[in-house]
């Protein structure tokens, strides 16, 4: 990295969230642990990471390492509507939203769409994909029925791993119901949404998550990202990292290379800070409203 680059993403890391990353305790193969990862966190100031499984709620070890850790950086936690966690299960939603959940994500590696593409690595069972819609395309009544209890808590509900057509009708009509709502990663290959389709999904308020993770694995060249973001408009987009897995740099260091890439692509200070400090404020606030 180069030095004027590493001393403004040093700067941009305090205060920066990052609310997507990967831990252990999981089925999966992991680089740290919960309490590895706020601290490392810490060590560069940044204000708060989201620990995510897509298998286990998140928001009961999210608090626990907030309590014996006693550091400045917060860890937030959330629950993925997969078979392990009763699918598309409103009590689920309620549970974890009622004990400190800040986001509740649609299938991910359990949705149909996701399978259409074929386990992904480190799967362990065979299962039929959830999808959110009946027969007829229309949303499944669970859907209204979690909708609803996303507006009780104000809280934010994402797209998952679900396919462009899941995505979209749910992004419209939770918007239509008041509901607060991510695209999840658009540049990934198994969920891939064109730049026009994230313009008009901001426009109704959607907030857009980008992922590092996706320059990193090549689905997308950062050419093509900063063209997203540029499209979508910062004040709709949040950055995270996606990152976690065994054998490949932390979230913390792949937020800074996300950092820099996008500086090299043009973005200034004040735009990378609007993307990993206040866009993902909106979602961890809602904790105090």
């Amino acid at each position: 990295m180069k030095e004027k680059n590493k001393c403004i993403v040093e700067r941009l890391l305090e205060g920066a969230y990052d609310l997507h990353t990967h831990t252990e305790p999981s089925a999966f193969n992991r680089a740290l642990d919960d309490f590895d990862l706020v601290t490392e966190a810490n060590e560069f100031k940044m204000e708060g990471v989201l620990i995510k499984s897509h298998y286990e709620p998140t928001q009961s070890r999210a608090a626990l390492v907030n309590l014996k850790s006693n550091l400045k950086t917060r860890v937030y936690g959330g629950i993925v509507l997969n078979w392990p966690n009763g699918g598309l299960n409103p009590f689920a939603v309620e549970n974890a939203l009622k004990t400190g959940a800040i986001i509740v994500w649609m299938p991910t590696r359990d949705s149909e769409n996701c399978l259409k593409y074929g386990d992904m690595p480190g799967d362990f069972f065979k299962r039929s994909g959830i999808s959110i819609l009946e027969k007829k395309g229309k949303l499944k009544k669970e859907i209204y029925e979690i909708f609803k209890i996303m507006k009780k808590y104000n809280s934010y509900l994402a797209t998952g791993h679900l396919s462009i057509e899941e995505s979209i009708l749910l992004c419209e009509e939770g918007r239509r119901l008041g509901v607060n709502m991510i695209l999840t990663h658009p540049e990934w290959q198994r969920t891939m949404i064109d730049g026009k389709t994230q313009k008009y999904l901001a426009t109704l308020g959607v907030l857009i998550e980008k992922n590092w993770l996706n320059i990193a694995e090549h689905s997308v060249t950062a050419k093509e990202m900063a063209s997203n973001i540029r499209n979508a408009g910062i004040e709709n987009v949040y950055l995270s990292t996606d990152r976690g897995q065994k054998g490949f740099e932390t979230p913390v260091y792949g937020m800074m290379k996300f950092m820099e890439v996008l500086l090299e692509e043009g973005f200034t200070e004040e735009e990378i800070r609007i993307m990993s400090h206040e866009v993902p404020k909106l979602i961890v606030n809602r904790l105090s409203k």
